[in-house]
This record gives C-alpha cells, sequence and structure tokens, in this order.
C-alpha cells in the first residue's frame, strides 16, 4: 500500500510589528503525517520566514494554509518535503516489521 501524506501547520510565531505591518510570520511550525491505512507516522520541523518586499503582503488574518505551506516547501525545497515524507515511510516499515518486541512476561 502506498502511504499518503498530509501537511499541516501547528503553529506560527509573528513579530507584533515590522516594516510597518502587524503580526508579521517569521517561524512556522509544520507536521508531515503519513498513513499506509494501518500505520500512522508524523515528521515535524520549524522553518524560519523573511519578509520578501517584493510580494505583496497578506494580513495574518487572511493568510491561508495553502499560502503558509507554500512558504515552507518554498524554505525546505523539495529535498526537505522528501526528507519529511521518508521519515513517515521509515517509521511505517519499523512499525510493519518491528525489529523489537515487547512480550509479555512469562509468569503473568
Amino acid at each position: 500500500m502506498t502511504t499518503q501524506f498530509q501537511w499541516a501547520v501547528n503553529q506560527m510565531s509573528a513579530y507584533p510589528e515590522y516594516e510597518g505591518e502587524p503580526n508579521v510570520v517569521f517561524s512556522v511550525s509544520w507536521v508531515c503525517s503519513g498513513t499506509d491505512g494501518v500505520y500512522n507516522a508524523a515528521s515535524y520541523g520549524t522553518s524560519e520566514m523573511t519578509l520578501d518586499p517584493t510580494q505583496v503582503f497578506t494580513p495574518f488574518a487572511d493568510l491561508t494554509l495553502d499560502q503558509v505551506l507554500g512558504w515552507v516547501f518554498n524554505v525546505i525545497g523539495e529535498e526537505g518535503v522528501q526528507t519529511a515524507q521518508d521519515d513517515c515511510d521509515t517509521q511505517i516499515a519499523a512499525q510493519q516489521a518491528p525489529q523489537t518486541v515487547t512480550p509479555p512476561l512469562p509468569w503473568n
């Protein structure tokens, strides 16, 4: 079965005011979750943002998940996206074929 991935934003940190704009995001904490339908895994990260003066400023209240994830993907690049997804795949593979087990105590 193929792993399905979902990206989410857990938290954003913002400067109260930066270059005349309120609540300017400078850090995004994200999670990439993966599931094969049975097992689940997650890879977490935090990406630092910089205000791009060539882009139109979006007020904090108007930000969308897609926009903020676009920033994250731009910062971590294709390699970072792949690394997070590979980490989920590795975790799921370990759950599918565990290298260690914890059997119940024989005297219980």
